[in-house]
């Protein structure tokens, strides 16, 4: 995987391949949801992490894990923030508040070889009724 466009399209496709094996249907903000978090992971890698190292989809039961590894073994300082948007702040600084609002149980290690592994689990819910 190269661009976050290729890397949407995967996780999309994952998810309608496992979702659809069950007979279920996703919700779709759930779906955009889940691709907003993918192409902020996916840019942050390209953009701060010295380029994308590998880009993994798992779905679960009630979600999705998605492990985007990256070159460098930088944490981001906001990756354990509150989710507030920066203040007073123009153009960058939005993409780790957004991954913080929508995904859960996110985590960051170093990988041994190099560089990082950012670890999210975006929660999505069938259709109903």
């Amino acid at each position: 995987m190269e661009t976050a466009a290729a890397a949407r399209a995967y996780a999309q496709a994952v998810v309608r391949e496992e979702w659809g094996a069950r007979s279920r249907t996703v919700r779709e903000e759930d779906v955009i949801d889940l691709l907003l978090v993918v192409s902020e992971l996916v840019t942050n890698a390209i953009r701060h992490g010295d380029g994308l190292a590998g880009f993994d989809v798992s779905p679960t039961s009630d979600g999705v894990r998605l492990d985007v590894h990256d070159h460098s073994a930088t944490v981001p300082d906001v990756a354990y923030g509150s989710g507030a948007l920066p203040v007073g702040h123009h153009g960058n600084g939005y993409g780790w508040p957004l991954i913080i609002r929508l995904a859960r149980e996110i985590g960051v290690e170093r990988r041994p070889e190099g560089g990082k592994t950012v670890s999210v689990f975006v929660p999505l819910r069938e259709v109903t009724g």
